[in-house]
């Protein structure tokens, strides 16, 4: 597992999934807080998002719906191309739809999982959400839901099964059922919210949906984390705030329990903007995060 402690850094300064910018200069403002140094890091391939619409898809009611299909069909290339290395991609988003790419590198592989952090459960559909932001509703498309164009790239509906999601340390629940999100309590998908991981500890919670996800037949899975899983007080540069969420220890703790396995495949980082984080302070706390989540 010495690929671990030497990821590949893939760039995917995607935007596409919100309406807002600034989360496409997250990748830089990592590096620029010595991330490639902390981890040792391999340099990999570095793409470039297509240009950002304003207008959402009538067809779909995404915005930018078809850019982010193209896009996924790149970030899938170039994911696909590290892991035919033996490499272990850390993706730097982006927003939170670059999901859809990396785990189509691994659909595209065989039966994928999905280790989801984040404070959202991104499940709308977009017949509730008006806005088309495909960052919110990236986990529904990932897992089969909603238009073609996103949610069945390359004819693969869906990229991953719900029985072989665990979402962790979510903190949505009354805001997406005011908002008539569809419910992922309802379904298959694992949900080890933030309560729970407060009671059962972040590692102990953390070895529980590892366990879940190695006890189906997956070829591996991926992780996702979105920084506004993070406590509100420690990352205010997101975009869509939340009250509470984790501590730097409780994330490091989560990652080094589910980056240390053999079926660990991949990892991206998302939602951080670093037009919010005024003199740097935040992006070197994630890249001290990150570090210690990678440490052997």
């Amino acid at each position: 597992m010495a690929h671990l402690f030497r990821p590949t850094l893939v760039h995917a300064p995607s935007a596409l999934g919100l309406s807002a910018r600034g989360v496409e200069h997250l990748p830089q403002a990592l590096l620029d807080a010595g991330l490639a140094e902390r981890l040792h890091a391999l340099p990999g391939p570095r793409l470039d998002p297509p240009p950002h619409g304003t207008q959402v898809d009538a067809g779909s009611g995404v915005l930018n719906a078809a850019a982010i299909a193209s896009f996924s069909l790149g970030l899938a290339d170039a994911v696909g191309q590290v892991l035919d290395e033996g490499g272990f991609p850390l993706v730097l988003g982006g927003d939170c739809s670059i999901v859809l790419g990396n785990l189509l590198a691994l659909r595209r592989r065989g039966r994928p999982g999905l280790f989801f952090i984040d404070a959202h459960s991104d499940f709308y559909l977009p017949e509730v959400l008006p806005d088309g932001e495909a960052a919110s509703m990236d986990l529904a498309f990932a897992t089969g839901r909603g238009p073609a164009v996103v949610a069945a790239l390359e004819g693969r509906r869906p990229l991953v099964r719900d029985e072989d999601v665990v979402v962790y340390g979510r903190r949505d629940a009354p805001e997406a059922d005011r908002f008539h999100s569809p419910r992922i309590e309802d379904t298959a998908i694992l949900q080890i919210d933030l309560q729970a991981v407060r009671t059962e500890g972040a590692a102990a919670s953390a070895h529980r949906a590892v366990a879940r996800l190695e006890a189906q037949p997956i070829d591996g899975y991926w992780l996702h984390l979105d920084a506004d899983a993070l406590d509100d007080a420690v990352m205010p540069a997101v975009d869509y705030r939340l009250p509470g969420g984790l501590s730097w220890d409780e994330l490091v703790a989560a990652l080094r329990v589910a980056l240390h396995r053999p079926k660990a495949r991949g990892m991206h980082v998302g939602i951080f903007n670093p037009e919010l984080d005024r003199g740097g302070a935040v992006a070197r706390a994630m890249v001290d995060a990150l570090g210690r989540a990678f440490e052997p």
